[in-house]
């Protein structure tokens, strides 16, 4: 999860964003402000992520954007609302659509909307791996010593996990070498880095944002990425096919979404200016700072991906034993 503190970093001495296309904007898309929506609490790293797309969405576009949180349910009132909104171009979903869309089947016994139908799927706009990372205090310096010392360890040895996407990439990662290692859960990051730190913990899988400090300070060490390949946000650390977990490649990614029914020609115009903002040499200089993708896209891709994604979380949420919300 993004902090205030890592956004204002990030962003340090950002300019405006070339004002391409801003009279064809102002002419051919309807009257009224544009309104970014939220599924994280005003304040909330995530949350500043969704305003820095709204406002380079405004400076680009010419228009006012307000950005409205509507947080709760894991994301779901938000997602609902999008669903329901008119679909008139002026609502749109900025959201990590491989959690909130495509996982959602399979993490909820209920949903009050379809991932797929209930809206038109606009474009990517970013990506992430997790990272797994172990106590810089141990010697493991690569995957093939962890995994030695946590076959020896059997049961006795544990991980942590704070999010789905952390709890599957280790799932993964233990089924790969038919590992025995406990998970022990945690509702902050805070407590489970605490642990990592101090040993009480032989790894985990979290997320490049909220892990960066620890590994510049020298607190942990990254050992491989839950994604395949490497991340041009993180050169130094090894995808998972290289760092020798072949069957790994969990990718997050960000995407733009708005209400189905919601006239072609708007939705061509938000794809093409989110592909700019995405491409942006300030956005890809912010997104690096957090150890992030920039991920320009289109609608076919990202319809794609989101039915892909959606397919392999039925076997994730399956691998990793994940208790159905309710």
């Amino acid at each position: 999860m993004f902090t205030r503190r890592q956004f204002v970093a990030a962003s340090a001495g950002a300019a405006a964003l070339p004002l391409a296309g801003g009279a064809f904007a102002q002419s051919d898309y309807p009257s009224g402000p544009l309104r970014a929506i939220c599924m994280f609490p005003p304040g909330t790293g995530a949350d500043v992520l969704v305003r820095f797309y709204a406002n380079k969405l405004a400076q680009l576009s010419q228009r006012t954007v307000i950005v409205e949180n509507k947080p709760g349910a894991f994301g779901n009132i938000a997602t609902e609302y999008v669903a329901r909104a008119k679909p008139d171009g002026l609502t749109i979903y900025i959201a990590p659509g491989s959690s909130v869309l495509a996982a959602a089947p399979h993490l909820f016994k209920k949903l009050s909307f379809d991932p797929i139908n209930d809206f038109e799927h606009v474009t990517t706009l970013s990506k992430l791996a997790f990272i797994l990372c172990v106590p810089a205090s141990k010697p493991w310096k690569t995957v093939a010593e962890l995994t030695a010392y946590l076959k020896e360890q059997g049961d006795k040895a544990s991980y942590g996990s704070v999010a789905n996407t952390g709890l599957v990439s280790s799932e993964i990662y233990k089924a790969q070498f038919d590992l025995k290692t406990v998970e022990v859960k945690y509702k902050e990051t805070s407590a489970m880095f605490n642990d990592l730190v101090n040993e009480q913990l032989a790894f985990v899988h979290i997320d490049p944002v909220g892990v960066k400090g620890l590994i510049e300070q020298g607190k942990v060490r990254p050992l491989a990425l839950g994604a395949a390949e490497r991340m041009k946000s993180l050169p130094d650390i090894p995808g998972a096919r290289e760092a020798g977990i072949p069957n790994s490649n969990l990718i997050a990614w960000w995407s733009v979404h708005m209400p189905a029914k919601t006239p072609k020609p708007l939705l061509d115009k938000l794809e093409v200016w989110f592909n700019q903002i995405a491409i942006d040499p300030e956005t890809v200089k912010f997104l690096g700072n957090i150890g992030t993708d920039p991920f320009p896209g289109d609608s076919k891709l990202l319809k794609e991906l989101l039915l892909a994604d959606t397919k392999a979380w039925g076997d994730y949420v399956k691998l990793a034993k994940i208790e159905l919300l309710g």
